[in-house]
């Protein structure tokens, strides 16, 4: 798989799953009441959580970096670094953490900043064109 293939497909997952997860936590509100009776309560708890953030985190980062390296423009990371940032704020700060409206709030926000990072991204991969100013 030639590399630009190899960027675009890590920020078309990183955005599917980053947007999936602003889905999921502007649902969340919704779904607690329900999640008991569905039995698949253990995929929602801190643990995962926590996994499916610092999952979002290395992934954003080596692909935005790696998509920086390329086009030099700082879009994508303007939106990473914020949303990066709230993630990890809903899930490490306890009295965000376990309020529910809030913590479904902010971790959206944060998903959705994420997500849009890697849009950004791919966008700037697939506008850059190589010539001979090109360092790359």
């Amino acid at each position: 798989m030639p590399p630009l293939q190899k960027r675009s497909l890590l920020d078309r997952i990183g955005a599917t799953g980053s947007l999936l997860c602003a889905v999921h936590c502007a649902l969340l509100p919704l779904l607690i009441a329900t999640l008991p009776a569905l039995g698949v309560t253990v995929w929602f708890d801190d643990s995962f959580e926590l996994i499916f953030v610092a999952f979002a985190t290395l992934l954003g980062l080596f692909s935005v970096i790696w998509g920086y390296r390329r086009h030099h423009a700082v879009r994508a990371l303007s939106l990473l670094a914020p949303g990066l940032l709230v993630l990890w704020l809903g899930v490490l700060y306890a009295p965000l953490h376990h309020s529910v409206v809030p913590h479904a709030i902010v971790m959206t926000l944060g998903g959705t900043l994420v997500g849009l990072a890697h849009l950004a991204n791919l966008r700037l991969n697939h506008g850059h064109v190589h010539d001979a100013s090109c360092a790359h």
